[in-house]
Formats: C-alpha cells, sequence, structure tokens
C-alpha cells in the first residue's frame, strides 16, 4: 500500500489544477465533483494505508521515496512518504475533516462568483498540509509548512476586493514569516550537526548517545519559534482572529483540521529530539499555558461569533501545548484529534448561524435561534459541550488528559502549571456557554429584516454538521495515546502523585459544570445580571485585546516604517543605488557631451587635433629616450 502515499498527497493537488484551469469553463456541477471528489478520493486511499499499517500492527511504517530531489555530494535528498502511527491519526483527521468541510463549502458558497478559485486555493491547501504530515524529511515538511501559509494567505484575503480582508491575508502571511526564520535555523543546524534531516533519523540520533554537536534545546528552542507562528501561540498569536476575514469553511479549516494543528504536530513528530531538551520542553509548556490563559480571558468578551471560537483556537492550542512540554505527546494529539472534530462543528456550526441570518455574527444581535434552526443549535450545543469537558463529550477525555499530566508529569508537570490550565478550562466552558445562550436563547435582538429571513441551512451543511457532532460526543472513546504509546511514550507519573489522579478527575467535571452554571447565571434572563456588572476597566481592557496589536504597531510597526522609510529608502535606495546609477549615467551625459564638440565638421579644427595629438605622442617619445 506503501506507493498510495504518493496518491493521497498529489490528488489534491490534481484538484487544484483542473479546478483553476477548467472551473469557470465546464461550470459549478465540474467545480463541486473535482473539489470535493478528490479529497474524499485521498480519505479513501488515506484509510486504505492506515488499515494496511494496523494490519501489520502498527511496528513499522509505511515508506513510499517519490522521487530524488536533489543528490549534493555524497548526500541525498528525496521527496520521501512516511506513515507511522503518529501520521496516520493526522492524515486521517487531515482528509477526513477536510473533505467535510469541502462538502460543507459547496452550501455555503453555492453562490459566490469565485467558486472555481474557491476550491482550487482549498483543494491546494489540503495538498500542502498532507505534504507536511506525511513528509519523511524535515525539508519536505518544511515545502508544506510553507505552502500551508500561502495558501492560507490566498484563503484568508480571498475577497481581496475588501481592503481590510487583504490586510488580514498579508498580516497572517508575514507573522508566520517571522516564526519561520526559527524553523529554518532549526533546519540548518540539525544538518550541520548531523548531516541529515530524516526526522526518523534525527530522533534517532538524539535518543542515542553521544549526544549530537547542536544541543537538542538549541533546536527545540529554534523549531518552536517556527511553532510559535504557524500554531499561534505568544508572541505571534495576532495573525489568528484576523484570520476570520476570509470564508467561514476556511476558517474551520486553518483551525481545526490543517495549518494551525502543524506546531503541535512538528513537536511530537520530533519527541525524540525534545525529551532530551528539558529547557525547550519548559519553554513549550510555559508559553502553552500562558497563551491558553491569555487568549481565554479575551474570549470572554469577544462579541463576533467567529472571534471568540478564533481565540478559543489560540487557547486550545496552548494547551495541546502544556501537554507537548511536559512530555505528554500523545494527549497533545489526542487533543488535536478531538478539536478537530468539535472545532470543525463550532465553526461550522457558526457559518450556518451566519448563513441563516443572512451575514450578521455580531452575538448580542441574535438571540432566540434554538427553535428557528433546531439542526445548528443541536449539533452547536454538542460541540459546545464538548469543548467545555462535559462528559462523557470527546473534549472531556481530552483535556482531562492535559490536566492530569499538567499536574503530574515527571517530565515537568507541577501544581501551578495544572492551576493555570484548570482555570484557563473553567473560562472556556464560560465563555462557551455565553455564546451558546446569546445565540440561541432569551429574546430575540434580531433586526426584523433578518428575523423575517431566518431560515435552516440546506442538507448539504446540516448532513455535515451532524456527522461532526456525533464524532465529537463518541470521538473520546478511542484511547489515541495509548494506541500511540509505542511511538510517543507517556512521562512517567511519580508513585506519590497516583492517589490524586480521582480527585483531580472529579475537580474537572466539577471546573465544566462551574463554567456552564456561571454563563447560564450571568447570561440567562437576557444577560441582565451580566449589564449589573461593573467592571468597565477590566471589560475595556480585554475588548481591547490588551491592546496588543497597538503596541505592536507603535513599537515594532512605526519604528520599522521609520527606518524603512529614513533609511533604506532615502539613504540606502535614493542616496546610494539611484545617486550611484544617477551620477554615473550624469557623468556619462557629461563626457558625452564634451566629446561631442569634437564632431563639429570644421576640417580646420580636425587638423589642428591631429597636430596636437601628434606633438603629444613626439614629447611623449622623447620623455622616453
Amino acid at each position: 500500500m506503501a506507493h498510495l502515499l504518493t496518491w493521497i498527497v498529489v490528488l489534491p493537488l490534481v484538484g487544484f489544477v483542473l479546478n483553476g484551469l477548467l472551473g469557470n469553463r465546464f461550470g459549478k456541477s465540474f467545480v463541486t465533483v473535482v473539489g470535493c471528489g478528490l479529497p474524499l478520493a485521498a480519505f479513501a486511499a488515506a484509510m486504505a494505508c492506515v488499515l494496511d499499517l494496523i494490519a501489520g500492527g502498527a511496528r513499522e511504517p509505511l515508506v513510499h521515496v517519490a522521487y530524488t530531489w536533489a543528490v549534493v555530494g555524497d548526500r541525498t535528498f528525496e521527496v520521501a512518504f512516511w506513515l507511522d502511527r503518529l501520521a496516520a491519526v493526522m492524515v486521517l483527521i487531515v482528509t477526513g475533516v477536510g473533505s467535510l468541510i469541502h462538502i460543507y463549502s459547496t452550501g455555503y458558497m453555492h453562490e459566490d462568483r469565485s467558486y472555481a478559485r474557491y476550491f482550487a486555493y482549498l483543494n491546494l491547501f489540503l495538498f500542502f498540509m498532507l505534504l507536511l504530515v506525511l513528509g519523511r524529511s524535515l525539508l519536505v515538511l518544511f515545502v508544506g509548512w510553507e505552502g500551508v501559509g500561502l495558501a492560507s494567505y490566498l484563503l484568508i484575503g480571498f475577497w481581496f476586493e475588501d481592503a481590510e480582508k487583504a490586510r488580514a491575508g498579508k498580516k497572517a502571511f508575514v507573522t508566520n514569516r517571522i516564526g519561520d526564520a526559527g524553523f529554518l535555523l532549526g533546519m540548518f543546524a540539525v544538518f550541520w550537526a548531523l548531516g541529515t534531516l530524516d526526522m526518523d533519523k534525527v530522533n534517532a540520533a538524539y535518543m542515542a548517545g553521544p549526544p549530537p554537536a547542536v544541543a537538542a534545546s538549541v533546536v527545540g528552542v529554534l523549531l518552536f519559534i517556527g511553532a510559535t507562528g504557524k500554531s499561534a501561540q505568544i508572541p505571534l498569536y495576532v495573525w489568528l482572529p484576523d484570520a476570520m476575514a476570509g470564508p467561514t469553511p476556511v476558517s474551520a479549516l486553518i483551525h481545526a483540521a490543517t495549518m494551525v494543528t502543524a506546531g503541535v504536530y512538528l513537536v511530537a513528530r520530533m519527541s525524540g529530539v525534545y525529551m532530551h531538551a528539558e529547557f525547550a520542553s519548559s519553554v513549550v509548556a510555559v508559553i502553552g499555558v500562558a497563551t491558553a490563559f491569555f487568549a481565554a480571558t479575551i474570549a470572554v468578551v469577544q462579541n463576533d461569533i467567529k472571534k471568540v471560537l478564533a481565540y478559543s483556537t489560540v487557547s486550545q492550542l496552548g494547551l495541546m501545548f502544556v501537554a507537548a512540554g511536559v512530555g505528554a505527546y500523545g494527549v497533545a494529539i489526542f487533543h488535536v484529534y478531538t478539536h478537530a472534530f468539535f472545532k470543525a462543528c463550532l465553526f461550522l456550526g457558526a457559518g450556518s448561524v451566519i448563513h441563516a441570518l443572512s451575514g450578521e455574527q455580531d452575538i448580542r444581535r441574535m438571540g432566540g435561534l434554538a427553535k428557528r434552526i433546531p439542526v445548528t443549535f443541536v449539533t452547536f450545543a454538542v460541540a459546545t459541550a464538548a469543548i467545555a469537558g462535559i462528559p462523557p463529550l470527546a473534549g472531556f477525555f481530552s483535556k482531562d488528559e492535559i490536566l492530569w499530566y499538567a499536574f503530574a508529569s515527571g517530565k515537568g508537570g507541577s501544581p501551578l502549571l495544572w492551576a493555570v490550565a484548570a482555570a484557563t478550562a473553567l473560562l472556556t466552558a464560560f465563555y462557551m456557554f455565553r455564546l451558546l445562550w446569546l445565540t440561541f436563547f432569551g429574546r430575540s435582538r434580531m433586526s426584523h429584516e433578518v428575523e423575517h429571513h431566518v431560515h435552516e441551512s440546506p442538507l448539504s451543511m446540516t448532513a455535515v454538521l451532524t456527522i461532526l457532532a456525533a464524532l465529537s460526543a463518541i470521538g473520546g472513546f478511542l484511547a489515541l495515546p495509548h494506541w500511540l504509546e509505542m511511538q510517543l511514550p507517556l512521562p512517567p507519573v511519580p508513585d506519590a502523585l497516583h492517589h490524586f489522579e480521582w480527585p483531580l478527575l472529579v475537580v474537572s467535571v466539577v471546573i465544566a459544570a462551574s463554567g456552564l452554571l456561571g454563563a447560564w447565571y450571568f447570561f440567562g434572563n437576557d444577560a441582565a445580571r451580566a449589564q449589573r456588572v461593573h467592571a468597565k476597566g477590566l471589560h475595556r481592557l480585554l475588548s481591547a485585546k490588551y491592546y496588543v496589536d497597538e503596541c505592536y504597531e507603535r513599537w515594532l510597526g512605526r519604528p520599522l516604517v521609520w527606518v524603512s522609510d529614513r533609511l533604506f529608502l532615502n539613504v540606502g535606495d535614493r542616496m546610494l543605488l539611484d545617486g550611484t546609477l544617477n551620477g554615473l549615467a550624469r557623468l556619462a551625459q557629461r563626457g558625452a557631451g564634451v566629446l561631442s564638440r569634437i564632431q563639429t565638421g570644421s576640417l580646420h579644427r580636425y587638423v589642428l587635433f591631429v597636430l596636437a595629438g601628434s606633438a603629444v605622442l613626439l614629447l611623449w617619445s622623447i620623455g622616453r629616450v
């Protein structure tokens, strides 16, 4: 089955080419069949490969070398695809959830005049993410890494006629390039130390002794810098909330199935390095928990339905990095897996609400939708309960595992880390049920024109929501961390801490229930109690997102613009480059003007020049004698 690995990657690329070149010519039916059919074919191929892997005991990976990229001296760089347990989980998420989002898009984007371009970009996104997930080497992974950056730029700025949406796409692209500088340095360090970029060989080298020339923590920190960009962690998280400018299915694809989970996957894939990088692992855990709590506090006051979910994603990614930072890589991937279901359901549910309300996104102008769009409501409620950690839904299992290892892991767990992660879980339950209450319950706050046109979404959208809600409900029963344990061992837990496991499990349930009850208390009864809370200063601070964007603009953006304008433009470009070139041109022009005076057409002057030249030559000859 190994040869199918190449087809898994290539099929979405074929969809991109066909829809990009022929979509507008053959119409929407052709675009739909190609745009959805080829990702589904990739999912079927992925299922066949994963089943083949499991049939072999999942002990040896499937490997297929597509072609030799380059030969430099005695080193060969191959485009090789690698399917092991970790890649199997990721490839099924990308192709499975990605295909559902494609199907949903047929209803959501049906009236858009750039329907073919949209599906071409969506297929391109899937191609690059599969290249990232299945690549054996850091080099192939990096091509996919940069490719999803390109595809996200195209999709976030899909409606580029709107200047604000175009700026959002540019912001995502530029912010990710900052992180990618660290990723590149990490790759260079690995290749200089080991002479290879194959990730299995790099992990093996760091797992065995003696240690390579470049310390594991150096490599780990540099690669994590790239992950902070792609997976939106402090300080490079600022692009992700603005990514809501793209179509809602794009938000679901970026947040649930593809791009933002790439950083978590990278850390898990390079676990052989991070297991021996205590400092780098501590950085991952601290940045993760800080981002998780920070983003959750912002989400509490957001009023745009998609912005609430965007900051929720930033927060949930932080929790994934907490698990990875304390050595529970399989638990981090478990949360990637459950998060893919409930976050895709939430974003697509938000899209269904926006579709029903003719584009309205402000939850203050919603309310009373539970009976008007019942399928959307039920599926959104299930996904909300899942992300809040209500048992026995999927999010409960993965979130509880993260909290347990944040407390008990022998690789960096601590009560403080658990406390901040638990506070994040409480805030998550609170702001998600706040979102549910303000959107679907209470009296209608919609305008008469909007309320008159409220309608349930078409079957292509509601069927996908139903499938994702079902997966959000039952997905946690798959003991994924233990299936991955052969490849990603769980960290040791000191014997003295085992008796805390059940009490912390109870606390986890209480946290989820407290968030639900808190949201009901403040936002039930038309949010009357919430309106009586006087915390204007704090509310203003959170609504302004801690003024981080403004600080970046003032302390980074403006100085860079000043340096670019005054130094690089005026001095470097205009004075040195243009000045030098224009100066040489003026010198040549003036020299030509002087020499042109020789060509007068006067024979007397020509004879004079000949005699003068002869005299000079004669004097020079006499001087040489």
